[in-house]
């Protein structure tokens, strides 16, 4: 993947957009969210990820709107597969649903192409080769840079590797979240396919921004997910207490010892935190010039990890959604 763009690698950290539009509340002022694109763009991010998921398509016209006059300077990734429809969320691989979404993508985007395309999601009732053949007619028409999976398991990457060359799998990964390490990220290894890991901050946890979930905005995801509840939130805030103490002596934020741990988890992961936050944005983005030691890295394994953290990452609605690997 790195050889098809200069950038994708290189800071190994890009942004995750969402958060301007979707999922985390009342979405950000179309004006101000601009500025912050524009923002990140000066201090340095060149990875930039939206789909047409987020905000109903509105993330991406954002992102189109924002950064069209630099598109030749950044790597733009999106998503397929899974939308808004008449209210509802409906994931749809089928390839005439892939190849209509793609095309309402490049007009949000304000784009002729779209460097890195994702399948959002799985859809259990079409073949993944199916899926992916589609996306492979829109590389062949130049329409899409790479084919990229999300959120699915080592086997189904498989497949899909023998359908089409596969560049990227993006999938949650941070201390608390640790699926990959079951078999997807080794797989990826083996068949040089970049890693990028999504909420690498822990959906904020990491970072000590939620002090309860009552503090929340009422449309809040995370008022769905049973980590931040009432019965599992607390055991978990207990953890980070020696968390901080570890950033401390290191003397880097937490967000940028998450980041830290999580690149040095191998040579073909990336992180795309996602944030609405300019200051958040930098502290983010510095996260891959801090070293750590093996020493260090056991500390942090032992500390938070799937046998630590309390509760499921998702309710039983969002798991249904998803095609990777369970501890």
């Amino acid at each position: 993947m790195s050889g098809k763009h200069p950038n994708f690698l290189t800071p190994k950290i890009g942004l995750g957009c969402m958060n301007l539009s979707h999922a985390y509340g009342t979405p950000v002022a179309e004006q101000q969210a601009i500025e912050s694109l524009h923002k990140a763009f000066e201090m340095g991010y060149r990875h930039f990820d939206t789909a047409t998921l987020y905000g109903g398509g509105k993330n991406e016209q954002l992102v189109g709107k924002a950064l069209a006059p630099l598109r030749d300077e950044l790597f733009l990734a999106s998503k397929c597969g899974m939308a808004i429809v008449e209210g509802k969320k409906i994931i749809n691989g089928r390839p005439d649903n892939i190849r209509k979404q793609c095309e309402d993508s490049l007009k949000r985007l304000n784009t002729d192409h779209i460097d890195l395309y994702y399948l959002h999601r799985k859809d259990p009732n079409v073949a993944i080769e199916e899926s992916v053949g589609a996306l492979n007619d829109l590389v062949k028409e130049g329409k899409i840079g790479a084919i990229g999976l999300s959120e699915v398991s080592a086997d189904t990457l498989r497949k899909a590797h023998t359908e089409a060359p596969i560049s990227a799998l993006q999938s949650e990964y941070s201390l608390w979240t640790r699926n990959p390490e079951i078999a997807v990220l080794k797989a990826t290894q083996e068949l040089d396919i970049t890693f990028v890991a999504f909420s690498p901050l822990a959906r904020g946890y990491l970072t000590n921004a939620v002090s309860s979930v009552d503090e929340l905005e009422e449309k809040d995801i995370r008022r769905n997910m049973p980590r931040f509840d009432s019965e599992h939130y607390p055991k978990n805030r207990a953890l980070l207490k020696d968390f901080f103490v570890i950033a401390n002596e290191i003397g880097c934020t937490p967000a940028q010892l998450s980041l830290a741990w999580l690149l040095h988890q191998g040579d073909n992961v990336v992180a795309i935190p996602g944030t609405r936050f300019v200051e958040h944005m930098q502290n983010n983005l510095s996260g891959d010039s801090v070293s750590l030691t093996t020493s260090q890295l056991n500390d942090l394994n032992q500390l938070i990890n799937q046998s630590t953290v309390s509760g499921p990452r998702y309710n039983a609605a969002q798991q249904k959604e998803i095609d990777t690997e369970e501890f």
